[in-house]
């Protein structure tokens, strides 16, 4: 859980080269009390952008990803991050900049609402969502950690 107060705050929790890409959703209130984390896409669709704890769980971390093209042809896949599986118009690559030089990808569910799936997943089978949630939740630090090398966010 973490409560990010200002839009100002929000921004600064995502990379330096990520904050100019951030495009924050109409209506937004602050403080804003995030349980387990937060997500949006910007109205174009192109950008996906995530707020969670960072592997440190000292504070919020930001990542802004683009959405790749996705072949029509693509067949159902499934989300590395809540194991939902979709057609090609739910689940697809999603990629980041690691540097200047480098991207790296993941196949996720497009909206990022991977914690509604799990919801409903639970309700459908009689067991309690939050038993979901840990996993899920170390999926997204462990590709910030390990694909993105982010072990803390940088103060500015």
């Amino acid at each position: 859980m973490f409560l990010i107060e200002t839009e100002k705050d929000l921004l600064q929790a995502f990379r330096p080269r990520d904050r100019e890409k951030v495009e924050l959703p109409k209506g937004l209130k602050f403080p804003l009390f995030v349980r387990d984390y937060f997500s949006w896409v910007e109205p174009s669709g192109t950008r996906v952008f995530l707020v969670c704890p960072s592997p440190d769980n000292k504070r919020p971390m930001g990542l802004a990803f683009r959405r790749e093209p996705q072949g029509s042809s693509t067949p159902s896949q499934m989300c590395d991050w809540c194991h939902a599986y979709g057609s090609s118009n739910e689940i697809g690559l999603l990629s980041t900049d690691v540097n200047s030089k480098r991207r790296v990808g993941v196949n996720l569910c497009l909206d990022l609402r991977c914690k509604e799936k799990l919801e409903t997943a639970a309700d459908l089978s009689g067991r309690h969502f939050r038993e979901a949630m840990p996993p899920l939740m170390e999926r997204m630090t462990r590709f910030a950690r390990e694909a993105l090398r982010i072990h803390t966010v940088p103060e500015d």
